[in-house]
Order: structure tokens, then sequence, then C-alpha cells
């Protein structure tokens, strides 16, 4: 009858090691490398396994296997490193201990971190690394600055406008060109102005639509009526206002040919002449400016080219008619009271 086969072959046993046999002694080895390699061997495990046990890199085992003690760290580091190798491999820690001392150099040797520079060679070479790090900085510095001012421009004109928005008295600007004057967009355009009935009777005191009465009052509607941006001097500084009905182009110049303003009026934006100014006023289109004087409507410009003068002066006789008519009708209201 045939024995049962129980799955095992019998001359595994027979070559393997007895679990029971003792680790050999550090003592039947010439060094303490060899004893521990030999161990290692017989332990069949790898320096990998064996670093990953005693958490001690594999290149200071390496060493101690064979016999180079100075690719160690310092002294107590160095015996912690045998002791527990020694420990991982069934060996007698103390024995290992006892044979590093014996064979490693003595004790007189310069404490040394296990990984890592040695603080003197930092002290020696910090200079010349401090100096290559600023002159990397300056350097990235310098390369940044250079690119921002390579990518400068000056500044250029605009090529839709290329008048100024306003002067003031005394500057001096470059080279006016005004174009032909453009319609209002439809999206821009202002309604009627709208008059409330019977306000204007009550205002003037006159029915508007007796013939007489519209002969001698001035109707609500030709009083000036800001729409739209104005220009030029303060209120209190003007009695001349030119109000565009349209879109076209306005330049005042000085007696010296200085320019005093220019600029293409759109539809209701006007501009206040300042009194005592010796100018002329050159438009695109006479028929698209109103005048007013002293904030009522006097017409619309009948020239090209108008004296500032002209205009200034037809707006103080008509403050001095304005006076004396007020003056005249207080004194017709004395004597008849």
């Amino acid at each position: 009858m045939a024995p049962l086969d129980t799955g095992s072959d019998p001359d595994i046993y027979t070559s393997a090691r007895s679990w029971d046999e003792p680790p050999p002694s550090l003592a039947d080895f010439p060094t303490l490398g060899e004893g521990l390699k030999a161990a290692r061997e017989r332990s069949g495990k790898s320096l990998g396994e064996l670093s990953a046990a005693t958490r001690v890199h594999a290149r200071y085992l390496t060493a101690l296997e064979q016999g180079d003690y100075s690719a160690l760290p310092s002294r107590p580091f160095s015996l912690g490193y045998v002791r527990a190798y020694a420990s991982a491999l069934g060996l007698d820690e103390h024995l290992a201990a006892d044979r590093f001392k014996r064979e490693a150099p003595g004790e007189t040797e310069a404490l040394r971190p296990p990984t890592g520079a040695d603080v003197q060679d930092v002290k020696r070479h910090s200079p010349r690394l401090i100096g290559v790090a600023a002159l990397v900085v300056c350097a990235v510095v310098g390369w940044n600055v250079f690119q921002r001012v390579s990518l400068m421009q000056e500044p250029h004109p605009s090529d839709i406008a290329e008048v100024p928005e306003s002067w003031t008295l005394g500057t001096v600007p470059g080279v006016v060109r005004v174009g032909a004057p453009q319609p209002a967009p439809p999206d821009q355009t202002i309604p009627a102005l709208y008059v409330t009935p019977g306000l204007e009777a009550e205002l003037t005191g006159a029915d508007p639509d007796a013939p007489a009465a519209a002969a001698q009052a001035s109707p609500v509607q030709a009083a000036f009526n800001p729409q739209g941006a104005i220009y030029g001097a303060s209120p209190g500084a003007s009695q001349v206002v030119l109000q565009a009905r349209r879109a076209a182009s306005l330049v005042v110049r000085m007696a010296d040919g200085r320019v005093l303003f220019a600029r293409q009026l759109a539809a209701g934006e006007a501009w206040r002449a300042p009194a005592g100014v010796s100018a002329v006023v050159d438009v695109s289109e006479p028929s698209a400016f109103d005048v007013y004087l002293n904030g009522e409507h006097g017409g619309a410009l009948t020239a090209v080219i108008t004296p500032l003068s002209q205009l200034n002066a037809r707006a103080e006789r008509l403050a001095r008619q304005a006076a004396a008519s007020v003056v005249a009708s207080a004194e017709a209201a004395a004597n008849g009271g």
C-alpha cells in the first residue's frame, strides 16, 4: 500500500537549516563586518529588508559589513546602528558593540551628524553662495527692468480726434484740424421743447396770441435752454452763449493768432464767450448756431467769421435797454399812483 501524499517533499526539510540551530557568534569571525555579513546571508534577508527593520540606511549597513567605518557618522550614532543591526540578526548586540569599539577609530574624532553637510563647510562657502544668489537676483531684476523699458512707447495722438478738448487762455496748442460737421445720430435727437399752456401769459402778463403782445414780449422758449455740455467761461462772467442746433465746428482765435477754443459741438452743446476778450468766432456753418444774449435768443450767426466784440457789444446794449425800460416802467407806475 502506497503511503499517503502529504504534499510536501521530505528532501526540503533535510536541506533546510534547523530553526533551533543557534546563530553564529561574532567571536568566530576575524572582523565585525564579516560576522554581520555571514549572519545576514544565513538569515536569507536582504540589506533593504534589514534597513526597513532597523530604520538604518542601507549604505551604513553596507559600510559595517565592509569595515568602512570612515563612511559612518559620529561614534554615538554608529554604535546605535551596530546594536540595531546585531539585534535584527539575532546576535549579541553588546558583543557587537565591543567589537566595533576595538575596530573603529577612537573617541577623539569630531562629532559628525549622520546626514547633511558639515557646518564648517557651510560657513566657509556661505559668502560665495550669498554672492551667487545676489548675482542671480540682480540679473532677474535687471532683465525685467530691461524688458519693461524696451516695451514702453511714447503716447501717440488719437487717429479719430486730433483736436484737444479745450484750451485755457495763454496756452499755445498744436495743429488744429476740424473736419466737416457730422449729423447727430438718431438716438441723440432732441425732442421739441414743451411749453405749458398759459405759462407764458402768466410770466409776461400778456396774451401770446395777440399780435401786439407777440411784438413786445419774447416767448418763453426763446430763453437759453441747456441741452448738453457747456464749455467756456462761467455763467457770471459771460453775456454771450453760442448753442449748436446740429453738429458743427466752432473755433475761437485771439487777435494774436492763439486758439482760445476749438471743438466739434454736438446738437445742444454750447460755448460761453468771456467778456472783454478780443477774438473772432470761426464756425463751419453759421446757421447751425443760435446766439443768446443775456440769456435770451438773439438769432443765428450771420457769417462764418464774427468778431466776439460785436456780440458782446450787442449784449451790453440790450442790457442797458432792458434796465432803462425797467426804470421807465417804475417811474410810470409811481407817477400814475
